[in-house]
């Protein structure tokens, strides 16, 4: 009896698809069709995940994060085939599967740039920003993020020139203007110059790194730190928290500091005016005890030394060191006031003071006795 039911319902079922409007039998092809697809995705990528395991990461993460597309691309494919002998009109066939095939190419793209993605991400999970001497994380963290996004933009620009080159009337059209608009390609060179020199030098700054994420800068006269490289700008994030936005082109052409370049030491100066009499080897060793119990030296520079002196002071350099820069402006803003408050307690005398000469010389005998012409007049 089962048997004989399934047989009545599959000969229902195609005795209706025979009465059916072609449209509705297009459908119902249509939506088995993607059924059937879709099951096999499923089934494939089962198989394919055990297959691949858990120590191969690039593949499982490829085949985890691409599940979507390929989903996609499965159904694509199943809706191309039922397409070639579905009952429709050719011109809504062949639009169908033009619209398929440029669904298909933008699929192909969007995977190359999740596929780039991960492999950056893999190889940047060893390095960190949270140690003290992060220069080896940020300069691979800089190359991989700028080559990343270059590579982003190269797959970008090949899979919109292919969709446009499955159009046959744009196809001719640009064939014929590459071979007849000298002057149109001029201006569109000139146009895209902008573009062009950005995404050079994007590149040029991934191989030679003069800047890294993170490095702190003076551009313009303002300091701050690299906090973003984009395709065509670098965000630095100023000491106030601004931030300020520079075209890359700007750091190959314009010369720009560069605080941690080779390493994150620096050394920074803390300069005072005192008078003459100040004790300058006290201050010195007043210095050594100040840094010697902030933890923000590095025990690498201290110096004290009278770099200039005026006419009423004298001018003291005195040179600290730290491991990174925030660590370096802490370190003088507290070496700076210890000093001041070391002359203010033990030696107000050092602190600069005005001067003025008085003329203390006694009166002299003709200054008290008037003079004889003086007498005489009298």
């Amino acid at each position: 009896m089962p048997l004989d039911s399934l047989r009545e319902l599959k000969q229902w079922f195609a005795t209706t698809l025979d009465l059916a409007p072609p449209w509705t039998r297009a459908l119902a092809e249509l939506a088995l069709a993607v059924g059937i697809a879709l099951f096999v995705h499923y089934v494939v990528l089962r198989i394919l995940a055990r297959l691949i395991g858990a120590r191969r990461v690039f593949l499982s993460l490829l085949l985890t994060q691409t599940a979507g597309p390929t989903r996609l691309a499965v159904v694509i494919f199943a809706v191309s085939v039922v397409t070639q002998w579905a009952p429709l009109e050719p011109a809504v066939t062949q639009a169908v599967t033009h619209a398929l095939l440029i669904a298909f190419i933008i699929l192909v793209g969007w995977m190359a740039i999740i596929a780039v993605a991960i492999a950056a991400d893999i190889y940047l999970r060893r390095f960190t920003f949270d140690a003290e001497d992060n220069l080896l994380a940020r300069k691979h963290v800089t190359q991989v993020r700028i080559l990343q996004r270059a590579a982003d933009t190269l797959t970008i620009v090949i899979t919109a020139a292919a969709a446009f080159m499955t159009f046959e009337t744009i196809r001719q059209y640009g064939i014929s203007l590459f071979a007849s608009a000298g002057v149109v390609g001029v201006v569109v060179g000139l146009a895209a110059r902008p573009v062009l020199s950005n995404f050079i030098a994007g590149i040029q700054i991934a191989m030679t790194q003069p800047i890294r994420l993170e490095d702190a800068v003076i551009v313009e006269g303002e300091f701050g730190w690299v906090e973003e490289i984009a395709a065509a700008y670098v965000v630095i994030r100023l000491w106030d928290r601004r931030r300020m936005i520079v075209p890359l082109s700007y750091f190959i052409e314009k010369p720009f500091q560069n605080w941690s370049r080779q390493s994150t030491g620096l050394i920074g100066s803390v300069v005072l005016y005192v008078d003459y009499v100040a004790p300058v080897g006290r201050i010195r060793d007043k210095l050594s005890e100040i840094v010697a119990q902030s933890p923000l030296w590095d025990h690498q520079v201290v110096s004290l030394q009278v770099n200039d002196i005026k006419e009423t002071t004298m001018q003291l350099r005195a040179l600290v060191s730290a491991k990174i820069p925030d660590a370096l402006g802490n370190l003088q803003a507290e070496v700076r006031e210890k000093l001041i408050d070391f002359l203010q307690k033990e030696h107000p005398e050092a602190l600069p003071r005005g001067r003025a000469a008085l003329d203390i010389t006694p009166p002299t005998r003709d200054r008290l006795e008037p003079s004889n012409a003086q007498a005489s007049a009298a």
